[in-house]
């Protein structure tokens, strides 16, 4: 964490959506790159720009099992009238291109991914051959010994070859020198391939953040155990964790912490041995309960400078109790949600995300936004001087909103994959007005 502007401050004090995210972004800072290997650097950020040492394919080889010929020596050949070659050997994959020459009249078997041999211009696919059988057009290779002092006899081939015909030229996929992936580029497994393929064993990444999230509330039971009277699964543990991979980090869930003040303490100093970010969800609004607000509001050490949570109201709908700030000698970010589920998704999805992905030295952090037209049966209501998000569908360039505006109703975020954005200034929507999107998918 760096230390950011000043920040407004005051119980009183309303803060935009825009004004707490710009507050996270300028205080988050991308972690140190590292070297791994390519096994672990899965979902990192590549570092620096990668350079192919060496062209790929780094010699030119046939992409057909067939014969490797000259062009000349099978020019109108047909089945009435085939050409008839000498088979010289036999070209493995791995085996070097030197071993054998093609010359005129004369033919080398050859294998997919085996170097073309010298003197040779073309491969012909097998089936274009008797396999050297002298019974006809063969639907496929028989087996030989790839020695080529041990290969010999003779093969007829039915069709011509133009040249170059099923060869894969050398350099034809990269060159050497070119830029094989440019710096920012997430790896996933055709850039781990690739990176293999150029022999690149480790790679200078930033790596994946891991996310400690923690939810509070005596009332929360763990999926599976039995419910008693007052009490509701933990689903938000589970979801913002999901939510945290999703968005490319490391994510530990850790059970849900009871209403105690220095429990919760007890627990958060525990995790910060594993934390580049702490997200909680829960205890952070007015009630007489909100253990989250007790247990962190003046966690700040006068030998610690910077670090501390502050806990604000923010103009929007659902998730208006907020807290963000740093906690621990090595000032590890903590975003503290709302415990209502959809306040806490919607929560993540504008906050912790951007977050996470500023972590991973992301440029773009963002969730891609669209314009949809408004489908609904009756026009939609919003608090004025509050920024509303409602669950929606979104496809074909038109926004559907799903449930209701209760930030309790679960159900209903389950078939979103979009938020319909509402601004400030706005307290009715009608049907078919152009509404702005987030997309959630």
């Amino acid at each position: 964490m760096s230390t950011a502007a000043p920040r407004p401050t005051g119980q009183e004090h309303l803060w935009s959506v825009d004004e707490h995210l710009e507050d996270i972004l300028a205080t988050v800072r991308p972690l140190e790159p590292i070297e791994l290997q390519l096994p672990d650097a899965q979902g990192c950020v590549l570092v620096d720009d990668v350079t192919v040492p060496v062209s790929l394919p780094p010699f030119d080889n046939s992409s057909m099992d067939g014969y490797a010929v000259r062009v000349a020596d099978v020019a109108g050949a047909s089945e009435e009238f085939p050409a008839a070659l000498e088979v010289v050997g036999d070209v493995a994959a791995g085996q070097a291109a030197d071993l054998l020459y093609v010359g005129p009249g004369q033919a080398a078997r050859i294998m997919t991914g085996a170097p073309l041999p010298g003197g040779a211009e073309a491969v012909v696919p097998v089936e274009w051959t008797d396999g050297g059988l002298g019974e006809g057009p063969v639907s496929g290779m028989r087996a030989r010994s790839l020695a080529p002092e041990q290969a010999s006899g003779h093969v007829r081939v039915y069709r011509p070859a133009e040249a170059r015909a099923h060869v894969r030229a050398k350099g034809s996929d990269v060159q050497a020198g070119d830029r094989a992936l440019a710096a920012g580029t997430v790896l996933g497994p055709p850039q781990i391939a690739l990176l293999a393929a150029i022999g690149r064993g480790t790679v200078r990444v930033r790596p994946r953040p891991r996310v400690v999230v923690l939810s509070t509330g005596s009332e929360l039971v763990q999926p599976g155990e039995e419910l008693r009277a007052g009490q509701i699964y933990d689903s938000n543990s589970f979801a913002l964790t999901a939510a945290a991979r999703d968005a490319g980090a490391i994510a530990y869930r850790v059970g849900a912490v009871a209403d105690d003040a220095e429990t919760l303490r007890s627990t958060i100093e525990d995790q910060l041995v594993r934390a580049d970010l702490l997200v909680t969800t829960g205890g952070v609004s007015v009630g007489a309960y909100d253990v989250v607000k007790e247990a962190l509001s003046h966690v700040g050490d006068e030998d610690e400078a910077g670090s501390g949570i502050e806990f604000r109201k923010l103009a929007m709908q659902p998730g208006k109790p907020q807290g963000f700030g740093s906690i621990g000698p090595d000032h590890i970010p903590l975003l503290a949600l709302p415990g209502n589920p959809v306040s806490s998704y919607v929560s993540f999805e504008l906050f912790v995300r951007p977050a996470i992905r500023t972590l991973m030295g992301l440029k773009d952090v963002h969730r891609p936004t669209t314009r949809a037209r408004l489908a609904a049966d009756k026009a939609l209501t919003s608090p004025r001087g509050r920024r509303q998000f409602l669950r929606a569908t979104c496809a074909d360039g038109v926004a559907r909103p799903v449930g209701g505006a209760g930030s309790h109703l679960v159900a209903a975020l389950a078939q979103a994959d979009a938020l319909i954005v509402v601004p400030e200034d706005v307290e009715s929507v009608e049907p078919g007005t152009e509404v702005e999107v987030v997309l959630l998918g």
